[in-house]
């Protein structure tokens, strides 16, 4: 019998924040995909799974308030949790310029991004499973920054394409911000499994 249990609960708690990314980056995909006529319905979804993980990730801090013996340092819990909630910003972030700058048509580039965000979050989900169960993560993590470094050079490949051949200067600046916020929630994404290494190790 234990006297004091380790609280296990901040896993289920990642989980449900990934699986929350792994929702929203689908509609991101979907709306990228689509075209304008569904990027206001995708950001409306975004932006409430966005509240829900908001909920999940205030259960997180007031749990690591309240806990006495944690899974994992307090500190790696917090820093975990924020760096996802990072991620679901990001891409909410993503779709919201995306639905204000009714970029038509939009680029395969930006649907490319917003896939590599999506597949990102799969990685860290399947990243997240395996530190649950206490097996080995690192695969994973390695996947996240090879799809990360994989964003980076697309995004430089696509600002460079289009200073030399897009002659509309307002169309310039609104694509280039939007690979800029498509790439950055991918860096989040590194973050988050730049952290997963680190409590890796700590724990090994």
């Amino acid at each position: 019998m234990k006297l004091l249990p380790r609280e296990d609960k901040f896993f289920d708690f990642f989980l449900q924040q990934v699986n929350f990314i792994c929702q929203a980056s689908a509609l991101l995909v979907e709306g990228a995909a689509a075209g304008n006529a569904h990027l206001a319905s995708a950001a409306h979804q975004i932006r409430a799974i966005e509240e829900q993980a908001d909920t999940v990730i205030h259960e997180i801090y007031s749990n690591l308030n309240s806990t006495f013996i944690t899974p994992l340092d307090p500190e790696d819990i917090h820093s975990l949790a924020s760096h996802l909630d990072d991620v679901i910003d990001g891409i909410e972030d993503s779709v919201h310029r995306m639905l204000a700058y009714k970029i038509e048509p939009i680029p395969g580039t930006v649907v490319e991004l917003c896939r590599l965000v999506q597949n990102c979050g799969a990685a860290l989900q399947l990243a997240f499973e395996a530190l649950a169960k206490g097996k080995p993560l690192m695969n994973h993590c390695i996947e996240v920054n090879r799809l990360e470094e994989a964003a980076d050079q697309l995004g430089r490949s696509a600002v460079a394409d289009l200073f030399q051949n897009e002659k509309d200067p307002i169309r310039v600046i609104k694509l280039k911000e939007i690979y800029e916020f498509l790439e950055q929630t991918t860096d989040y994404c590194e973050d988050v499994a730049d952290a997963l290494q680190n409590v890796k190790v700590k724990n090994s």
